[in-house]
């Protein structure tokens, strides 16, 4: 089987380019932006770095070319002055559609966002959901994983709950009293090869979650625990944090903006997790957040 895979240099990309290069039988393509993402790359001769740019269809037909399945994990929450949702979440996902198309793919896995939905009044959200219209009209065969907060060695959410628990005293927006479903990065890719290897004949989406739902300050209280300290979470008061944010993202042309924080500070809730469904045991949130701390010391 020969798989390409966007963002490959994400920490979701390196995450799953280790678990899929101890598959004999499966070949990846690492699409990445530049050749200095190579250096981040899993070595392996099953693995083969390839520039890509989403407003050159030629270099994405070369990744995709005789590719089985596309897995679809670049994206952005936090806009630039060169890049925005736009182009970011929705043109990009358009491109790498059509060149699925002209290369017949036959399965597309695209990773979007517990919240996606195109009639969303946040502007993140709408981006998702218009992205994830994109795949699933494609024409090919589809799996689209909505995950929340990604936890694991590396992952951004998980290093800043680290810097948070060491400081002894932090402030969060609003007190951290919203409610959270961290995903292991390890069960995302566990997930991500079990699709991979039983494609649906359709459309699925799936909403994949961790296991408990907690409150943001107690998930920063629980790892500065599980390091033999303790913490004092404060709050920053959201209106003042988007007003801030507002004035802050407008001058520097990017940046955390009030849309940002709508996103960070809602409640990941889900319907039906999918775990039973895919075939897969989520980690618990303490081993997680284990995982985390032994990684970070």
């Amino acid at each position: 089987m020969k798989i390409a895979v966007t963002g490959a240099n994400s920490s979701v990309g390196q995450n799953l380019l280790e678990r899929l290069k101890t598959k004999g039988d499966i070949d990846v393509v690492a699409g990445v932006r530049n050749e200095k993402a190579f250096a981040f790359l899993p070595q392996s001769e099953s693995i083969k770095p390839q520039i890509i740019a989403y407003d050159d269809l030629k270099s994405l037909q070369a990744a995709m070319t005789d590719a089985d399945c596309v897995i679809h994990l670049a994206g952005i929450l936090i806009e630039t002055k060169h890049s925005n949702y736009a182009s970011a979440n929705v043109a990009a996902t358009a491109a790498v559609v059509e060149a699925a198309q002209m290369c017949d793919v036959k399965h597309l896995v695209f990773i979007s966002v517990v919240g996606a939905d195109t009639d969303s009044k946040n502007a993140y959200f709408r981006s998702k959901g218009s992205a994830e219209n994109l795949i699933a009209y494609s024409g090919i065969p589809a799996s689209i994983l909505r995950t929340p907060i990604l936890f694991g060695p590396g992952a951004a959410g998980a290093n800043a709950i680290l810097g948070m628990a060491n400081a002894g005293q932090t402030k969060v927006l609003g007190g951290g009293y919203y409610c959270m479903r961290p995903l292991d990065i390890d069960d995302l890719s566990t997930a991500i090869v079990k699709i991979i290897e039983s494609p649906p004949s359709g459309v699925i989406t799936h909403e994949l979650v961790g296991p408990e739902s907690t409150p943001y300050r107690e998930i920063i209280a629980k790892t500065a625990e599980l390091m033999g300290k303790t913490v004092e979470v404060g709050k920053v008061p959201i209106l003042l944090a988007k007003i801030g944010a507002a004035i802050s993202s407008t001058l520097k042309g990017g940046g955390i903006t009030p849309t940002v924080i709508d996103v960070i500070t809602m409640d990941e809730v889900v319907e039906t997790n999918a775990d039973a469904a895919i075939g897969i045991t989520l980690t618990s949130l303490e081993e997680t957040l284990k995982k985390v701390i032994n990684a970070g010391n």
